[in-house]
């Protein structure tokens, strides 16, 4: 951090993860710790090749403000990933009030007597962040967890416990297939039991039919055998007579 009689700057330098073909940004912050307006403006070496918004601007008393400089895209890595690029950034003691729009360059002009602070920062390019590293050929998924042995030939606990999770996940569709098995049997049995009932039911409706065709035929025979004894009694009267 650089500290100043007016703004203190962080960082010190423009630190860029460095990619071919990819805009970059990164940040520059300012402190006001003094009670005044206090203008900005900042300047480069290579303002084609870099973007800051704002490059100007009044930082109020007590308080911060943000730059973000942008990194064109680069089509060329540099020799060495050495940067000669430079930042200036110039601050001024502004009157109370003022805004963006009040600023001209004639208050940043150290010959017409104004205190003008400056700071220069350098551009460094860094390696950009890496990839997340491969997973482990052990953790794969699919892959089962295999307990490790210590020195003295024994199990770790951990890993005992991981492999008898294994066992039982492995032992799961044998069960499942042990239930599928009872509940056919139940059904098979019901199948039979309600067949059974079935059949006695027909055997039973049989003999009730069959009852039924006795007592009809025994109805007509009754009735002749009565007509026959009135017929003879008739018959002996009449003889009498």
């Amino acid at each position: 951090m650089s500290i100043g009689e007016l703004l203190s700057i962080e960082p010190q330098e423009l630190q860029f993860p460095f990619e071919l073909r990819k805009q970059i940004s990164c940040s520059l912050n300012l402190s006001n710790k003094t009670d005044n307006y206090v203008a900005f403006k900042v300047k480069t070496t290579n303002p084609k090749k870099y973007c800051v918004k704002p490059n100007t601007g009044v930082v109020l008393p007590r308080s911060t403000c943000n730059i973000t400089v942008t990194m064109q895209a680069q089509k060329e890595a540099p020799p060495d990933m050495q940067c000669k690029d430079k930042f200036l950034l110039q601050s001024v003691v502004a009157s109370p009030g003022a805004t963006t729009k009040d600023i001209t360059p004639e208050m940043f002009n150290k010959e017409s007597g104004h205190h003008v602070e400056e700071c220069k920062l350098r551009v460094v390019y860094v390696a950009p962040p890496r990839p997340p590293s491969p997973v482990r050929e052990g953790s794969e998924e699919g892959s089962s967890p295999r307990a490790s042995i210590s020195d003295n030939g024994s199990l770790n606990a951990a890993d005992l416990s991981s492999v008898s999770t294994t066992h039982v996940e492995r032992h799961k569709p044998q069960d499942n297939s042990s239930e599928v098995k009872s509940l056919v049997s139940k059904l098979t049995e019901e199948k039979n039991s309600a067949i059974q009932q079935n059949n006695k039911l027909q055997q039973e409706l049989e003999l009730l039919r069959r009852e039924a065709k006795r007592n009809q035929s025994g109805i007509p025979f009754m009735y002749v055998l009565l007509v026959g004894l009135i017929g003879i009694i008739l018959g002996y009267l009449l003889k009498r007579t």
